[in-house]
């Protein structure tokens, strides 16, 4: 598997529609990418990050999701 994932692999990475990643991005609630001329990238390193920054306990402490 290769390092950059396009913004379909991402999505599917983290079990996301690409259109969700894609309003993330949008919104800058999404995670880190690279732009590579007129492509977008993901690390999968830097989706892993993300998904580990929104970790919670309790729905509680979901806040506007």
């Amino acid at each position: 598997m290769h390092e950059h994932l396009q913004t379909s692999e991402a999505a599917n990475y983290v079990g996301l529609a690409a259109v969700t990643l894609e309003r993330m991005r949008l919104s800058g609630e999404g995670p880190v990418f690279a732009k590579l001329g007129k492509s977008v990238r993901y690390r999968r390193a830097d989706l892993d990050n993300w998904v580990a920054s929104r970790l919670v306990r309790s729905t509680s402490e979901v806040t506007g999701s």
